[in-house]
């Protein structure tokens, strides 16, 4: 029987940045879509039995949205100007979790990808919240190397 020091424990989802092709950051608040998963079709011939095959139909992958607190740093909205401009400039990247430390714990990268989407912050005179940005990056695959 495996001790309690064998067990290996979660790393918090907090602690992260973003990698992209000369831009690297962190502060962001939330990073969502790191998925993928596979189309299901559905396959019968003639003489088979009522219920039908399940065969392995094309890869798909979500598209990464990245959420952050507004400041004077362009470099996101830059890139999603590129694309606004007809001058769509694909990156590869990374989402990288960090430990409390700091250090490196598990990398996600991404290939291909292009900000399909930006979405400023929403204001309100009588909040006290952050201001947060949002970029939504559209991508040809996930790796965890």
């Amino acid at each position: 029987m495996p001790s309690s020091d064998d067990r290996k424990a979660p790393y918090h989802a907090f602690h992260f940045v973003i990698e992209i092709d000369g831009i690297q950051r962190g502060g962001f608040r939330e990073c969502t879509g790191l998925d993928s998963s596979n189309t299901v079709i559905p396959y019968r011939e003639g003489n088979d039995p009522l219920t039908p095959r399940k065969l392995v139909g094309l890869q798909n992958y979500n598209n990464i949205t990245l959420k952050w607190g507004s400041s004077d740093d362009r470099e996101l909205w830059n890139w999603r100007k590129k694309v606004v401009d007809g001058k769509t400039e694909r990156k590869n990247g990374s989402v990288v979790l960090l430990d409390e430390a700091g250090q490196e714990k598990v990398r996600w990268n991404f290939k291909m990808g292009w900000p399909t989407s930006w979405t400023g912050p929403a204001l309100t005179a009588t909040a006290t919240d952050v201001a947060i940005e949002s970029l939504v990056i559209a991508h040809e695959g996930v790796d965890r190397p």
